[in-house]
């Protein structure tokens, strides 16, 4: 297949840039206090950070230039060895547990998180499947019911980690490609209560679930329990004002607030950069997104354009989580902010995302 390509959309690559560097910059504030508690070194976070940037810089311009459908061949393979990884991590010994949650491939301080793969993986998967079937997907039983099994199997292996945040990510971006493909909306609607219904269950299934609900709604009920994160958080937003105490003035990084540089960095850039610090971050992803609607609008092809609204869906819809959680608008569920909260496998796969995005903006009619 051989079109034309033109320059990549440079407002997309001014946003991620300049959301990647105030990402380095707050991960070192946020991170500084803890790295020399625990490492002796203040840059120990950053450097790190910056490696997997670069190499995430790196991969997002290889894949800019690799014409986006060459991914639509490799979909299947890598949806299928990406549930291997998923299966592979929950084996005692093999997967590493962190925050409570096996999740992670690696050894020592270096690893890989499965579920971030998957998510772009399903989309990927999804974008060619549904592109494919484009006339069948009005149908509730040959054309949504297969993509829902196949999404339903991944979220159940996240779970068994467990891992609800990265869960809900995919299924939240994976729901957008499908209605976006012309799914029905009263079949999407039947299944959304069933999937509150499932919600619930799987919230009262297990005990530490119910209690993050509680401590949402009532984070004073358990002031040093569930509640400690979101009040520690709000403790951060509250003092930064308009414009902030200024950068590295934080106070709640150290040791009040948990994991300062992944889960919780948005909560020290509003203590640090104030209201206007937050919005600045806000109004780049508002553009990244703006633009990725852009790109799927203009795309040549469905393929294109599915996978575009994918990946701008995993984008949107973790920065809204993230940002919900952070000033206490949802309860905690460990997702970080992407392109600025610390995490290499995050940040590499996801600048490698962005690189497809870009090179489908470069076929944008």
């Amino acid at each position: 297949m051989a079109k034309a390509r033109s320059a990549p959309d440079v407002w997309m690559i001014v946003s991620i840039f300049l959301i990647l560097a105030l990402g380095l910059i707050m991960v070192y504030s946020a991170s500084a206090v803890l790295a020399f508690h625990e490492f002796g070194d203040r840059f120990y976070y950053v450097k790190r950070q910056s490696l997997f940037a670069a190499l995430g810089i790196g991969a997002m311009f290889l894949t800019m230039n690799a014409d986006y459908w060459v991914w639509k061949k490799w979909a299947k393979l890598g949806l299928i060895i990406c549930f291997g990884l998923l299966v592979i991590v929950l084996i005692p010994g093999v997967g590493v547990v962190r925050g409570g949650a096996r999740s992670w491939l690696g050894i020592s301080s270096f690893g890989i998180q499965p579920s971030e793969f998957m998510k772009l993986a399903m989309v990927l998967f999804m974008a060619k499947l549904l592109s494919e079937r484009q006339q069948m997907v009005t149908s509730f039983t040959k054309g949504l019911l297969p993509p829902l099994g196949i999404l339903g199997l991944a979220f159940g292996l996240i779970m068994m980690q467990p891992d609800l945040g990265s869960a809900a990510v995919m299924v939240g971006a994976t729901l957008i490609v499908i209605y976006t493909s012309g799914a029905r909306t009263r079949h999407l609607g039947s299944l959304a209560m069933i999937g509150v219904v499932g919600l619930v269950g799987l919230i009262l299934a297990a005990p530490y679930r119910m209690k993050r609900i509680t401590g949402f709604l009532d984070p004073w009920s358990d002031p040093l329990g569930t509640g400690y994160q979101i009040i520690q958080s709000l403790y951060a937003i509250g003092p930064g004002g308009l414009v902030g105490l200024g950068l590295g003035m934080s106070r709640q990084k150290f040791s009040y607030l948990p994991e300062p540089q992944t889960d919780f960095i948005f909560a020290i850039v509003a203590e640090e950069l104030g209201f206007l610090g937050g919005a600045t971050i806000i109004l780049l992803f508002a553009i990244l997104v703006w633009r990725g609607m852009r790109t799927a609008m203009a795309a040549p092809d469905s393929f294109g354009s599915l996978l575009a609204v994918g990946i701008v869906g995993i984008i949107a819809v973790q920065v809204f989580i993230n940002v919900g959680v952070v000033i206490g608008m949802m309860p905690v569920t460990g997702i970080t902010l992407p392109l600025v909260s610390y995490g290499g496998s995050s940040l590499t796969l996801l600048l490698t995302a962005l690189g497809i995005l870009l090179n489908i903006s470069r076929y944008s009619r």
